[in-house]
């Protein structure tokens, strides 16, 4: 399988390990890189993977592309990269604002899927598969965490999450939580939202988002913050006969009137490669793209609080 990935950062080397311990000898992968010629002094440790440095390098066709390059580049770059697949996975947050053209993207017979990796998770898939949300009548999301601590050794102050032209600020850098949640109800009605800047941080991009949305049966509150200093993510159910917390980092999942637990553990590369596999069952047709460009598009829209 002939593999292009556009942009080398931690969430692309993470596939390409992924890839190769899936695939092993039949993973052929090829990276575009821009910028200076050390880049390709950190290329993942034992991975044999042939780096280009010019659009003119590449092969004609690939099998499919991975676009892992920052937010800002990604509506550019697959314009660019269109004619040599018909299998394009895109890194989330999937353009910078939700308005942008799709038009060039409309061939039917290419998919165009839109990475959402919480969706695989053992939790969510426990309340996807478990859950009555019928009986819910109001849920509560929250993602607080400090943002100088995500990436150790670096300075969060460089960063695109601390830019707002480089598609950061926690409104669109979480939006996992918007992903997740449409992934269990769908759409909302409508939806109120408070993007601002609050701490004293020195970022130049949201650091809290706070959402009441509306459905036909339930109201959802969603929390994001770049400034918690100890980490929480978790979603809770307040449902006809109990109140359920389904916790993300902990992966736990309680009823608090019922007593009952369950831990479901997992190391994160089990589900980004449970995605994995899901991408190539939708590019085999074993399956339908659910999570398409024009959806990805919508959710950025609400995050945003464009919608």
């Amino acid at each position: 399988m002939n593999i292009l990935f556009v942009g080398l950062g931690s969430i692309a080397r993470r596939h390409i390990f992924n890839l190769k311990e899936m695939l092993g000898a039949e993973a052929e992968i090829t990276v575009l890189r821009h910028g200076n010629s050390n880049a390709a002094e950190r290329k993942p440790e034992n991975l044999l993977i042939h780096t280009c440095y010019k659009e003119a390098e590449l092969d004609s066709w690939y099998d499919a592309v991975f676009i892992t390059n920052p937010t800002s580049l990604h509506y550019e770059t697959l314009r660019k990269c269109n004619s040599l697949s018909g299998n394009f996975f895109i890194e989330k947050p999937v353009f910078m604002t939700g308005e942008e053209d799709l038009s060039v993207f409309s061939n039917n017979r290419k998919i165009y899927y839109v990475a959402c990796p919480l969706r695989y998770c053992n939790v969510i898939q426990y309340l996807k598969k478990h859950m009555d949300f019928s009986a819910v009548y109001s849920i509560r999301v929250i993602s607080s965490s400090f943002l100088p601590a995500w990436r150790p050794g670096m300075d969060y102050r460089a960063t695109y999450s601390a830019h707002s032209q480089m598609g950061g600020g926690v409104s669109i850098d979480l939006i996992h939580e918007w992903d997740y949640i449409n992934f269990l109800i769908g759409f909302p009605k409508c939806v109120k939202s408070m993007i601002h800047k609050k701490s004293n941080l020195e970022i130049d991009a949201d650091d809290i988002a706070v959402y009441i949305a509306e459905y036909a049966d339930k109201i959802v509150e969603i929390h994001l913050d770049y400034f918690g200093r100890k980490a929480i993510r978790r979603i809770e159910l307040f449902a006809r006969d109990d109140t359920i917390v389904a916790d993300l980092l902990t992966q736990k999942i309680s009823w608090l009137k019922e007593g009952k637990k369950i831990d479901l553990a997992q190391d994160r590369n089990d589900y980004q490669k449970r995605e994995l596999l899901h991408f190539f069952d939708i590019t085999e047709g074993k399956c339908v793209c659910d999570n398409s460009l024009a959806d990805s598009c919508r959710i950025l829209k609400i995050a945003r609080g464009a919608e």
